[in-house]
Parts: structure tokens; sequence; C-alpha cells
């Protein structure tokens, strides 16, 4: 079992920035992929920012020149930078892990809550 965890959301003023921090632990061998998801009130699950299993990153155009994803591989860690944040950054987000070399499968964490307002 693996278990995926999200922190650093919370409420900031438009133009502020916050950090997301997601860890992956248990039985872990091999992570192929990490990246991170939001869903907006109403809206449906969205990619914003991801690492494939080649290392490279992919990036919504929404987000693109405003966050940066980022890892430490030792560590099984994610991190997301989201700076000059928009109203429309509100959602929760969701870090997954897909884990495994033969046996692959993805785990998601709870969430955490990123609110951008005056």
């Amino acid at each position: 079992q693996v278990h995926v965890v999200e922190s650093g959301g919370g409420l900031v003023q438009p133009g502020g920035s916050l950090r997301l921090s997601c860890a992956a632990s248990g039985s872990i061998f091999s992570i192929n992929a990490m990246g991170w998801y939001r869903q907006a009130p109403g809206k449906q699950r969205e990619v914003v920012a991801t690492f494939t299993s080649g290392g490279s990153t992919n990036y919504a155009s929404s987000v693109k020149g405003r966050f940066t994803i980022s890892r430490d591989n030792a560590k099984n860690t994610v991190y997301l930078q989201m700076n000059s944040l928009k109203p429309e950054d509100t959602a929760v987000y969701y870090c997954y892990a897909t884990v495994g070399t033969r046996d692959i499968r993805t785990y998601w964490g709870q969430g955490t809550q990123v609110t951008v307002s005056s």
C-alpha cells in the first residue's frame, strides 16, 4: 500500500504565492510519475502539472509561467510552487503518484484547499 499526503494549502490574496508539498510513502520501489490535479467548484478535475515517467514536465496552459513543479526523488516528494495566484486558481489540489514496474498503480492524496481571494 502506498500513501500520498498533500500539504501547504490555504488562503492567499490575488498575486500571492503558495508552495504545495506531496509526499508518497509505503511500499514504494519506483515512482514512474507524480503530479498535480485540481478541481474547482462545479468543474471537472483537471491536470495542473506533472512529471512523466521520463522526467519531463508538463503544465496546463492556464498555469504555465506561473506554477513550477519540482521533486526530491530521495524523499519521494513533489512540490508545486504557485506564484501570481488568481481567483480562478481556487480549487482543491490533488497529488498523485504512479508506482511500480510490472504492476503499475496510481495512488491519490486527499487534497488540499487553495483559496485565492481578497
